[in-house]
Formats: structure tokens, C-alpha cells, sequence
């Protein structure tokens, strides 16, 4: 097995249109054979299932393909397919900057939260009226793209935003949330801060300092939101880029300690057992052995 290779948009340079690709997805996965395996995408990802069957895998937690699900994946994430039979649906592939010429807040795209990065809120399986509100919304994505009229980038833009919002409201809906609380959007920032800082910041204190409160206001707040510690929260996004590195065969466990920042190659196998359970050596084994 190679190394799971990292892809931009350029390189599906067969579908590419000003930082996006637009498409149904049976064309594509037959252009892109190769994508089945474990890879990373620098740009944002979605797809809507009209059919199929088997399971993909985002980040190391596996889901079953469904008629009627989408889910979405942000840069960096590590995702591999496991189609059983014949599978369709959309797919929409665009970079950081699509929006940028539309949208004066450049981090708009991350109040939907399903691009926050948490799996388990990037995989939704939608009821019949949005499967069709959405089916709907891709075919118009589709036909203005391919009709390449005036503004047609802006409208696709307009379109992708009326389908993001729609899935948004659904979420809202099915987990009865009201608007953010304060402790909400410190929890958000707090995560901001751990993805932007995790090689270089290890202790809870550290981001409390950071946002301007206690370490024992963030340990509480993350206790209630969470059902873990703040540490905990840091540690996993450690563990995280720890199990995607191990996905490169090109690098050796010493190297991934270092990109790391940890001291030596023994102190990140004690860490990474402690939270796994297995070492870094079985747990490449066992996703060599997965695909």
C-alpha cells in the first residue's frame, strides 16, 4: 500500500472550474478510480448518496452507505470508499477561496457545523422532503454550471449557500438547539484555537489563558458540552493528526514524534497507547491489514 496521497483541485484537473468541481458522482468515481483508497483533499467535500451500498470512512470512523445520505469533509481529513455495487449521487469539491469573492467573513463556511471538523456532525442521513429539497438544489448547481452564463460562478456560489443552510436548519431541527450560548461560543473558540495551536500548546491553562478565563471555567464548560476534560479535548486532537501521519508509509514512528513536537519516539508510543489502547506500530498494521 502507497501512501495515501494528498490531492487539490488542480490535480482532478479533468473536472476543474474555478476552484470547484461540479459533478454526478458515477462519472466522477469511474474518472477516479484511485480515490477509493485512504487520501486527504486540501479543499472542502461533499456528497449526496442517491444510491449505493458499502461504507466510507472519514477520519477512522466508519459509516454505512445510504440512499439519501451526504455528508461533508473539510481539508486534511483522511477518507477512503468501500462501494458494494452500482453507486450515484453529487458531488461538489471547492477550495478555501471559492467563496471569498462573494463573502466578506472569510470563516463563514465554519458556522455550518458540519464543516467544523467533528465527524460525527459532517454525516447526515436526510428525511425524504430535504433528500428532495437537496436533489433539487444539486441539479440546479449542475445545470449552471455546465450552461457557463453570465455570473453563473456567483449563482453556484448563491445555490451551495441555500443547500448549506437548508442542511444547517435540518441539523438545528433535529437536535432541538436554540441560539448559541455564551459557553457555546466559547467552546467553538476554544476548538479554533486547538486546531490552529495543538503542536505547539499542550496544557488547558495554556487556552484559558488565551480566552481570557479560568482553567477550571474551561474544564467545566468542556465537562458539560463534551462529557471530557479540556485536556482530554487536546490531547485527541493530537491523537487525531497522530493516527493520519501513521497513514503515511513514508514516514517512520520517530518522524511522526517529531512533526509532533514530542521529545522522543518512546514518550509519543506511551502517549498514543494510553488513548488507542495499541501502539503506533499495530495501529498502522491494522489499518494496512483494513485496506
Amino acid at each position: 500500500m502507497q501512501s495515501p496521497p494528498v490531492y487539490d483541485i488542480c490535480t482532478l484537473s479533468a473536472f476543474k472550474e474555478n476552484d470547484i468541481i461540479i459533478s454526478r458522482f458515477e462519472p466522477y468515481l469511474n474518472h477516479h478510480i484511485n480515490l477509493s483508497a485512504p487520501h486527504r483533499h486540501t479543499f472542502y467535500h461533499l456528497l449526496l448518496f442517491t444510491k449505493g451500498a458499502g461504507s466510507h470512512t472519514i477520519d477512522f470512523e466508519e459509516f454505512e452507505v445510504k440512499p439519501h445520505q451526504i455528508y461533508f469533509m473539510i481539508p486534511g481529513q483522511v477518507h477512503s470508499w468501500n462501494f458494494k455495487g452500482f453507486t450515484d449521487g453529487y458531488i461538489i469539491n471547492f477550495s478555501d477561496s471559492f467563496f471569498q469573492s462573494l463573502l466578506l467573513n472569510p470563516a463563514y463556511i465554519e458556522s455550518f457545523s458540519f464543516f467544523n471538523g467533528s465527524v460525527k456532525d459532517a454525516v447526515i442521513n436526510l428525511p425524504l422532503d430535504s433528500f428532495n429539497r437537496a436533489s433539487k438544489l444539486l441539479e440546479e448547481i449542475i445545470e449552471e454550471a455546465e450552461g457557463k452564463r453570465v455570473m453563473s460562478a456567483d449563482l453556484v456560489r448563491l445555490l451551495m449557500l441555500q443547500l448549506f443552510i437548508a442542511i444547517s436548519r435540518l441539523s438545528v431541527t433535529v437536535n432541538n438547539k436554540g441560539p448559541a450560548s455564551y459557553n457555546q461560543i466559547l467552546l467553538k473558540n476554544f476548538q479554533k484555537l486547538i486546531e490552529d495551536n495543538y503542536l505547539s500548546l499542550k496544557l488547558p491553562k495554556e487556552y484559558a489563558d488565551l480566552l481570557y478565563i479560568t482553567p477550571n471555567h474551561l474544564n467545566a464548560l468542556c465537562k458539560d458540552l463534551l462529557g471530557m476534560q479540556a485536556g482530554e479535548v487536546i490531547r485527541n486532537r493530537t491523537l487525531l493528526e497522530a493516527k493520519r501521519l501513521l497513514t503515511n508509509l513514508q514516514l517512520n514512528i520517530n518522524e511522526i514524534a517529531f512533526k509532533l513536537n514530542f521529545n522522543d519516539n518512546s514518550y509519543f508510543t506511551k502517549f498514543f497507547k494510553k488513548l488507542e489502547g495499541i501502539t503506533p506500530e499495530e495501529f498502522r498494521r491494522k489499518i494496512l491489514n483494513h485496506n
